[in-house]
């Protein structure tokens, strides 16, 4: 069933479903719960409309926060750089937003853009640009589909403002980034203003119901019901492809990301090996070497035992875990994919493997 509106009862499988959706990055979202869950109770509900609800003109803006997950985690947001950056860039624009959208459904970004529309007294459309987590600004369909990224804006909890406007979106990532590096890695970012009607012809609708539907699922899975691993399973036409435990974790923070390698090994008892290459959020998969999941695709990592979907930051050595592959948003598939979010827009001299059927 379609979200109409979100209350403070809502937030807990959209955690859920966002943490998986996060795809390993995201930033764990168990902060930006609690702050979500404050908003509404404070401002109540938030309505949720469509792209279609609103007049074809009407301004939408989208709020998240932009950084590396190792830091998100030590660095909790105050809170009113979400609003101020939103703000800004309204007042560069010279007009006020209709709604609030949020960039992607996966990890905090998912919930922040809840709490900003509460704080804000708008409504929060029911799309994304890219049903899962991607490190960078110019990783969204939008780009695919020619919108630009800014004029974006970036602020911190010490008050600290930027507005950019950039020539391209790869530019627009390369000056957030610089800028978030120097203001602690953690930080409000505004960006890809869209009327309504851009909105309806390029984004991945019905994101959020998904992301909500994804969540309850896995709490079946969770609570243990019967057969609700394999309808989770089935009705997200994702596949478990490995079993293993982390025996080695190489976790570095360069260039404004959270780096990191990790190495499971099977816990059947077999000689197979799984490696995933990670940049904030798991990339590729590799089993004995050879690849088997790849981005734009999501390899998601659960705990072995409770079924809870597990964070770059979070991960440890030690770790059991299902690793399971699921299939990106149907609009990734177009021309253009693979240079925007595939193995060979991140360095990685490997072909794009198709998920199984």
């Amino acid at each position: 069933m379609t979200i109409t509106e979100l209350s403070a009862d809502d937030i807990e499988s959209l955690c859920v479903g966002a943490t998986l959706l996060g795809t390993g990055g995201g930033g764990d979202p168990y902060i930006a719960k609690l702050v979500a869950r404050q908003a509404l109770e404070k401002h109540g509900p938030v309505k949720v409309i469509t792209a279609e609800d609103l007049p074809p003109d009407a301004q939408v803006l989208t709020i998240a926060i932009i950084g590396a997950p190792t830091v998100i985690l030590e660095k909790i947001p105050a809170g009113t750089e979400f609003t101020t950056a939103v703000k800004a860039l309204s007042d560069y624009l010279g007009e006020a937003p209709a709604a609030i959208m949020p960039i992607e459904v996966g990890g905090l970004n998912t919930l922040l853009p809840i709490a900003t529309a509460a704080e804000m007294g708008l409504p929060v459309l029911n799309a994304d640009g890219m049903r899962r987590a991607f490190p960078q600004i110019e990783m969204t369909v939008f780009t695919l589909g020619g919108i630009p990224a800014g004029p974006m804006s970036v602020a911190d909890e010490k008050g600290n403002l930027c507005v950019f406007e950039t020539t391209s979106n790869q530019m627009a990532e390369t000056l957030a980034r610089t800028a978030v590096i120097q203001l602690g890695l953690a930080n409000a970012i505004s960006c890809y203003p869209m009327t309504a009607g851009q909105v309806a012809e390029h984004a991945i609708a019905d994101s959020l119901t998904y992301c909500r539907d994804i969540g309850r699922m896995l709490e079946s899975v969770q609570r243990n019901e019967e057969g609700a691993w394999d309808r989770f399973l089935s009705e997200t036409d994702s596949h478990r492809f490995f079993e293993g435990k982390i025996v080695d974790l190489d976790r570095r923070t360069t260039d404004g990301f959270a780096r990191s390698t990790l190495i499971l090994h099977d816990l059947h008892g077999s000689d197979q090996v799984m490696r995933i290459e990670v940049q904030n959020e798991n990339l590729i998969a590799f089993v004995d070497d050879e690849p088997v999941i790849t981005t734009p695709n999501l390899i998601c990592l659960l705990d072995h035992e409770t079924y809870e979907p597990l964070t770059t930051e979070a991960i440890a050595y030690g770790n059991r875990c299902h690793v399971v592959g699921m299939p990106c948003a149907p609009e990734w598939q177009r021309e253009g994919v693979m240079e925007l979010v595939g193995p060979e827009a991140f360095g990685y001299d490997v072909d794009y493997v198709e998920m199984p059927s």
